[in-house]
């Protein structure tokens, strides 16, 4: 059957009218009264019941009009799947992020994998690193980079290197301008700012163990929701922070910071489903063995075989 003829069918089965459904479709009256007596003639029978108003389906018009509905969403479907694979010819690459990596060198990461794989499109997802974790098993992400330890069968963690934490006070507080590392005990009073508020655990977490393993209860007077507005709260001078030491290059105009005395880092963390042997993947893991040797960090041993694996398919990374 030809599918103009089904949709000027549906049309005017719907409107009940043909003046009505020819202004629907743009075309004139008379053209569109000749195309449903076409149709008619290939079923072998009348669709609809012209002595009434509005037009009415007959038992067959009825038949035909539900199946036409089915094929015409059907190719409705169909158009729009293949316009879509016509317009993403290019691969795919979904990356979660927590806000915190962001300072400590996943811009330039990306930037490095973009040259490498200029034909993969790349897609970067914000979450926490709880939401990664289930958006990897449903398959939204493909990667995550996050600060959580976690033990998961479904998935793989790989510990890219452990970041070491700074005490972050107002540019005017009296311990910012004091000489070497600072002691968790010398802020034990100082009020603290705390990020993120939910979901728990999360790098909250890891700043309270820190006090607590050293005998110390931490004075918390706000719980910011990410690390940007804890910082800004910070150089608002409502507190100081424990933070990552690569937020110390990125925030320095109105945060001092100081190292800490006691030994206390904070992971990155790469995760991704065990089973995944995709280019993207691969390269993603050779571009951090590769930037993580240029600069001076100790490179994980899974990443070295990711960078061979590399190496062997071909990919530029």
């Amino acid at each position: 059957m030809d599918l103009r003829l089904l949709r000027y069918f549906v049309a005017v089965a719907s409107d009940g009218n043909f003046n009505r459904a020819a202004e629907r479709l743009h075309i004139a009256q008379p053209p569109l009264s000749r195309a449903i007596q076409q149709l008619e003639a290939h079923v072998g029978a009348e669709l609809l019941d012209r002595s009434v108003r509005p037009l009415r389906l007959t038992p067959v018009g009825k038949l035909l009009y539900e199946q036409a509905m089915q094929i015409l969403a059907r190719m409705e479907d169909l158009e729009s799947m293949v316009k879509a694979a016509a317009e993403s010819k290019r691969r795919r690459f979904v990356i979660g992020f927590v806000a915190s990596t962001i300072y400590a060198r996943l811009p330039e990461l990306i930037r490095e994998f973009r040259k490498a794989a200029p034909d993969v499109e790349l897609v970067m997802v914000e979450s926490t690193t709880l939401d990664q974790i289930a958006a990897l098993k449903e398959g939204r992400i493909d990667v995550g980079f996050g600060r959580i330890r976690f033990d998961d069968p479904a998935l793989r963690r790989i510990i890219l290197r452990n970041e070491r934490l700074v005490a972050a006070f107002p540019m005017h507080h009296p311990l910012a301008d004091g000489e070497g590392p600072i002691s968790l005990r010398d802020i034990a009073n100082e009020p603290q700012i705390l990020y993120p508020r939910m979901p728990r655990p999360s790098y909250a977490d890891q700043v309270m163990s820190l006090f607590r393993d050293n005998g110390i209860e931490p004075r918390i007077v706000h719980e910011a929701r990410e690390l940007q507005i804890a910082i800004g709260l910070v150089a608002a001078e409502e507190g100081m922070a424990i933070v990552p030491e690569s937020v110390r290059r990125a925030r320095s105009h109105d945060v001092a910071f100081r190292d800490l005395v006691e030994p206390a880092t904070s992971p990155i963390i790469m995760s991704h489903r065990p089973g995944d042997h995709s280019a993207e993947l691969a390269i993603m893991a050779a571009i951090i063995a590769r930037q993580y040797e240029e600069w001076g960090y100790a490179v994980p041993a899974p990443l070295l075989a990711s960078d061979a694996d590399a190496n062997d398919q071909g990919l530029k990374a």
